[in-house]
């Protein structure tokens, strides 16, 4: 009977550890100083109220001290006049200078462009260069003016749902600097906008979707995420009584594949398809040209005429086919075809298919080089 009592004792002494060992690990994992050198995160802070230590684990204001000093009001000016105000950030420096990322928009219009830096001091800024349908242009400042630079990330690597923030200057100086913050809505979103103050849907981009408030002066301003690093930039939003919360960024990626080609004043040699084109929707433009597109075809960009000695005049496409494909994907109007075209470089082949008389069919255009 004492073999098995001490038996039974050891039994109960051994669970009893296992179970206490288990209910304290769980306590200090989720004690936020042990989580934080757990995780490896940054994500926890330690503040001060009222004399007691208060730990804020969803807190990001680590993670803002690593961007809050690169991020600067742009300034736009002509005749000595401010014109406009936008946001930007210092994403590099070299010996002598710091470089800036904006957004085209945010500086295209103006002669004099200055940089209000996070301690008040402002700074002539130089325009390397900028293009419209990136929406993207560099600036450039005296390197002593520079006392942090933001960290490049990916976006590619960031989720559906993921903590995202900005730090940007809402209707200008008055409110520089302010923090908004909120998740990842989406990503691979296809948004219509227009270029060279027009009023069509000249260009889509492919953007993040965040639900982080952005207001105008944001636009420059870069989107990072929960560890401080940029995965966009900040770019637009939907405006609309009926509409909250959807704003859009330009994926770092994109800028990067370019920004050598902006930091060295070279213009974007975007390529040529090589025709006068109309929207199948544009039916008085069309009427004006003795074009008349059949009912049943929805959707689509029409040959208005061809560019000699370009790839369309060397191919098969005449004026009045509809072009409803490029290598494959669809193409809804002419915002979604330059989209398409300008995946590609010149020299490229695109295999294109077209409506003629009711028919589908495709024909092969090498691309041409344009400068825009």
């Amino acid at each position: 009977m004492k073999k098995h009592s001490g038996l039974k004792l050891f039994i109960i002494v051994f669970m009893a550890f296992i179970l206490g060992g288990a209910v304290m690990f769980s306590l200090l994992k989720f004690t936020p100083l042990i989580s934080e050198a757990l995780s490896g995160t940054n994500t926890v802070q330690t503040i001060t109220k009222n004399g007691t230590q208060v730990y804020e684990k969803s807190s990001l204001a680590a993670s803002i001290e690593k961007v809050y000093d690169a991020v600067v009001v742009v300034e736009g000016y002509t005749n000595g006049q401010l014109g406009g105000t936008g946001s930007g950030f210092v994403y590099k420096t070299d010996d002598n200078y710091g470089y800036i990322l904006t957004n085209q928009h945010v500086v295209e219009d103006f002669s004099d462009i200055k940089v209000l830096m996070s301690d008040d001091t402002e700074v002539e800024a130089t325009k390397l260069g900028g293009d419209e349908y990136l929406d993207l242009a560099v600036l450039r400042i005296d390197k002593k003016y520079v006392t942090l630079v933001a960290t490049l990330g990916s976006s590619e690597d960031s989720n559906l749902g993921d903590t995202i923030f900005t730090v940007g200057a809402p209707e200008g100086v008055t409110y520089r600097g302010t923090v908004t913050a909120g998740v990842l809505s989406g990503k691979d979103r296809m948004v219509s906008v227009s270029v060279s103050n027009s009023y069509s849907s000249d260009w889509v981009m492919r953007v993040l979707q965040i639900d982080a408030s952005i207001n105008p002066g944001n636009s420059g301003g870069p989107l990072l995420n929960v560890n401080g690093e940029v995965i966009g930039i900040c770019s637009m939003k939907l405006v609309d009584d009926e509409i909250e919360g959807m704003g859009f960024a330009i994926p770092i990626e994109y800028a990067q594949s370019h920004i050598e080609e902006l930091e060295n004043g070279k213009e974007i040699e975007w390529p040529l398809l090589g025709i006068t084109m109309a929207n199948v929707s544009d039916t008085a433009l069309l009427y004006r040209n003795g074009i008349q597109v059949d009912s049943s075809v929805t959707y689509g960009v029409v040959v208005v005429d061809i560019t000699k000695g370009t790839g369309a005049a060397e191919s098969d496409l005449k004026s009045g086919d509809v072009i409803i494909e490029m290598d494959g994907q669809k193409i809804e109007d002419t915002a979604y075809l330059r989209y398409e075209l300008y995946q590609h470089e010149a020299g490229d082949t695109v295999e294109i298919k077209y409506v003629r008389n009711g028919k589908e069919k495709t024909t092969k255009v090498t691309l041409s080089k344009n400068v825009s």
